[in-house]
């Protein structure tokens, strides 16, 4: 007979019946004998948010959030982490004495992108672009600077550096900023030491061979492979994809919400499983 559950946590997003987090959570609690735990997902709205998280049952030990919560979830908190409050959203609820702590993990998912990439100990003069200036954005940027980058170039259709400005002076980064068209991407990927890409495949449209000029991250895990990966492969560049992000942020979480050390080999090999079923359509 299987132990009672006593512990659980959960993702909170909309949409979210498609997130692949209860996979990965799973698989860490499977491996570790931690079979009184329980991972499930919750549909909310952003209204949703403070309801769930002040009504939730004292078993819940953390939540993980996506979007459109993210924000949401700074606002519910008693405590907020650093880098949480300099990137601005959070992406992890973890029950603490008293309430919730907030923080955001996105960026170890970044970190352990680029560390696959073999990104590493940038030199003084070595920049970064970054494609696009939205919620993604801002966790990238903070590895990037935790990586040592002191110069990134963000790729975007309009300048939205004065969003950014605030993070990348606590980082210590000089931001630089270029449109889309073809020679401006060319000029700034030009000697880049990695690119990482936070917008849809479709917002690319025709610069993926300028683009992937470098060691290259995609945020996007599915479909996979992107056009943007197709054409660092073409190039003969390095590229991770979203799942190693995915990954990334949910290890973190995991050893957040029971303190325990995440099996981190299990984990990634449940998501990559999923990841071949989901592309095969069975």
């Amino acid at each position: 007979m299987s132990d009672p559950i006593r512990h659980r946590a959960a993702v909170l997003g909309r949409p979210v019946e498609h997130s692949l987090s209860p996979v990965i959570h799973t698989a860490g609690y499977r491996a570790i004998g931690l079979d009184d735990w329980c991972y499930t997902r919750i549909d909310c709205g952003v209204e949703d948010v403070p309801r769930i998280v002040a009504d939730a049952p004292a078993e819940f030990a953390g939540f993980s959030v996506t979007m459109p919560g993210k924000f949401a979830a700074l606002e519910v908190a008693h405590e907020i982490t650093p880098r949480a409050a300099a990137i601005g959203s959070a992406n992890t609820l973890v029950r603490v004495p008293g309430g919730w702590r907030a923080d955001n993990t996105d960026c170890e998912g970044v970190s352990a992108a680029l560390e696959e990439l073999g990104v590493r100990n940038p030199a003084d003069e070595d920049h970064a672009v970054l494609v696009g200036a939205g919620g993604t954005a801002r966790p990238a940027l903070w590895a990037l600077g935790q990586a040592g980058f002191r110069v990134v170039t963000v790729i975007n259709r309009s300048n939205r550096g004065a969003e950014l400005a605030p993070l990348a002076e606590i980082l210590g980064i000089e931001l630089h900023w270029a449109g889309l068209a073809a020679e401006y991407v060319r000029s700034a990927v030009s000697g880049a030491a990695v690119v990482i890409s936070t917008v849809p495949a479709a917002g690319l449209g025709g610069i993926e061979s300028d683009l992937a000029r470098a060691p290259v991250l995609d945020v996007i895990y599915d479909p996979w492979p992107t056009p943007l990966a197709r054409a660092a492969a073409d190039n003969g560049v390095p590229v991770v994809g979203g799942d190693v992000m995915l990954a990334g942020q949910a290890l973190s979480q995991f050893e957040q919400f029971t303190g325990q050390p995440a099996p981190r080999e299990a984990m990634r090999a449940a998501l990559t499983a999923a990841l071949r079923e989901r592309s095969s359509g069975s």
